[in-house]
């Protein structure tokens, strides 16, 4: 399977083994002797990938690393590997979201089959996040009409009480509701709410209006 393993670990020879290893399996490598230097040279978060990480490092540790990255906003999984069994921080970086935990040394078969399930995870993640932005780059060839039209249907209304809403005709309704359906690319009413829904549009479309009044 394709993808890229950062390795961060501060012990020279175990990244040379890890990096041997890993490139007889068919990865790319890409090593980093801290976890600052990762900071400073960021992995690719568009192809698909992962982060071996050592916890305990001169400087950044591996958790500290790891929260780092969840400001920036990464979507790597990250396999954590420590020299020593530290219930703690196993607990802290699984609950922040660690994809695995293992303690040196680690059997290889093991080790492999978690870099290709995180590998696995974060292709999945990379192809729903493409999946959005297409469906986001629909949505904005929206006129600001069209848009109205949408909030107002996948609410479930009809043509007619849309109409009435917006002070148009029911055939202006019906033409702008068939230009919404070709530029969103779907078929179905139901589609139409389910991408509404994936884009947040259907939850703005609920939401009441505010009260200015109370607000304060």
């Amino acid at each position: 399977m394709p993808g890229i393993v950062y390795v961060v670990d501060d012990d020279a020879s175990y990244r040379t083994a890890i990096k041997r290893l890993l490139e007889k399996t068919g990865y790319r490598v890409v090593t980093y002797a801290s976890a600052q230097q990762l900071l400073d040279q960021r992995p690719d978060e568009n192809s698909p990938g992962c982060i071996l990480l050592d916890v305990r490092m001169p400087g950044l540790s591996g958790p500290e690393l790891q929260s780092r990255l969840i400001e920036f906003g990464s979507t790597l999984p990250i396999v954590f590997l420590t020299g020593y069994m530290d219930i703690t921080a196993t607990v802290k970086a699984l609950k922040a979201g660690a994809h695995n935990f293992f303690i040196k040394p680690v059997r290889s078969d093991e080790l492999l089959k978690a870099l290709e399930n995180a590998i696995a995870l974060h292709e999945t993640a990379l192809a729903l996040k493409g999946e959005l932005e297409a469906l986001r780059a629909r949505l904005l060839t929206l006129t600001p009409r069209q848009r109205q039209v949408l909030e107002i249907i996948v609410r479930g209304k009809t043509n007619k009480h849309a109409a009435r809403e917006l002070g148009s005709s029911e055939r202006t309704v019906k033409a702008h509701r068939k230009e919404i359906m070709e530029k969103m690319k779907v078929q179905s009413l139901a589609q139409l709410v389910a991408i509404a829904e994936r884009l947040g549009v259907l939850a703005q479309a609920s939401a009441p209006p505010k009260d200015e009044s109370s607000a304060g």
